[in-house]
């Protein structure tokens, strides 16, 4: 046996002909099996480019996709009280919030923001999934309280996209809380005149869906989102009985009711501008006069100045 030929020059082979391969530049679709590419699927916004399922997305590369060359400035959300009831299951509750900040990047499950779609200035929220679930704790409360005071304040339309498992068990009570609490700001809202719009995406269980995620006055979901208080599992053992093909997804909601429209997510912005002018009561928008797609690459928009009353001379 020569150890040289059957040994050493495989070994010294493998090593110089070693590629170092990033991670995650493939995905596969949860709904067909295909292997996408990440690039091809980031920009057909986390579409499958196969059998069009529509996966989560983040709330940046939302946000990205639906301002006016992708601009948008933050809206500051008050921070609640950390861990205020010390919760510990399997991990302490700061180190599950530690390692979902680390994950995704963000400080919370739910981002806001303001800037312009179709020409026409909203202030738009998202839920991020990949945050805990999107679990509806105080952050979140805080947050949609501060985009109906920003919308208010500014009078513009509100635009939100929910994603969420349901209310955050962490939490408790003060998790429950914010379904009365987010239910008084869509209230102010609608005194206000102000249109309320909520995107439904998937999957939207729990008590999101039974307070501010149902309060909209138009209901748009994306494609085969689950959409539900209580799962279609729970409610087969339940009342013991199989449950119609497609229960609780969007379709089926939007045949019985539920929504005004089911709208693939490339066609959402397009939906959004034309029923943000009807409500405004805005003439439709021009598609040559929206901003090309290189102002992406634009510093955000100022924020606006307070107004300060004038001491009188």
């Amino acid at each position: 046996m020569n150890w040289i030929s059957n040994y050493v020059r495989p070994t010294i082979n493998s090593l110089f002909s070693r590629r170092e391969v990033p991670e995650n530049l493939w995905s596969k679709c949860p709904e067909c099996g295909t292997m996408l590419f990440h690039r091809e699927l980031a920009e057909n916004l986390n579409v499958c480019t196969s059998c069009d399922h529509h996966m989560a997305i983040a709330p940046r590369d939302r946000f990205a996709a639906l301002f006016d060359g992708g601009i948008f400035g933050e809206v500051a959300v008050p921070a609640p009280i950390a861990d205020p009831l010390h919760f510990r299951d399997q991990k302490k509750y700061p180190d599950r919030m530690k390692a979902a900040q680390k994950q995704t990047g963000e400080k919370e499950a739910m981002l806001v923001a303001e800037g312009e779609i179709g020409r026409t200035p909203i202030i738009a929220a998202a839920q991020d999934f990949s945050f805990m679930g999107g679990s509806m704790g105080m952050y979140v409360g805080n947050a949609i309280i501060a985009a109906a005071e920003r919308a208010v304040k500014l009078k513009r339309p509100l635009v939100l996209f929910s994603a969420a498992g349901g209310a955050r068990m962490q939490e408790g009570i003060l998790s429950l809380m914010q379904m009365p609490r987010s239910t008084v700001a869509v209230e102010m809202l609608k005194e206000a005149g102000l249109p309320y719009i909520v995107v439904l995406t998937h999957p939207t269980t729990g008590g999101v869906t039974a307070s501010y995620a149902m309060l909209g006055d138009v209901h748009i979901a994306e494609p085969n989102a689950l959409i539900c208080f209580a799962g279609p599992r729970v409610i087969e053992q339940t009342i013991r009985e199989k449950l119609p093909e497609g229960f609780q997804r969007a379709e089926y909601l939007l045949d019985h009711g539920m929504l005004d429209r089911v709208t693939h997510r490339k066609a959402l912005r397009d939906e959004l501008i034309t029923i943000v002018r009807m409500l405004t009561g805005k003439p439709p928008a021009v598609k040559g006069d929206l901003p090309p797609p290189a102002e992406a690459k634009a510093a955000p928009a100022p924020e606006p100045k307070s107004e300060k009353p004038s001491a009188e001379k």
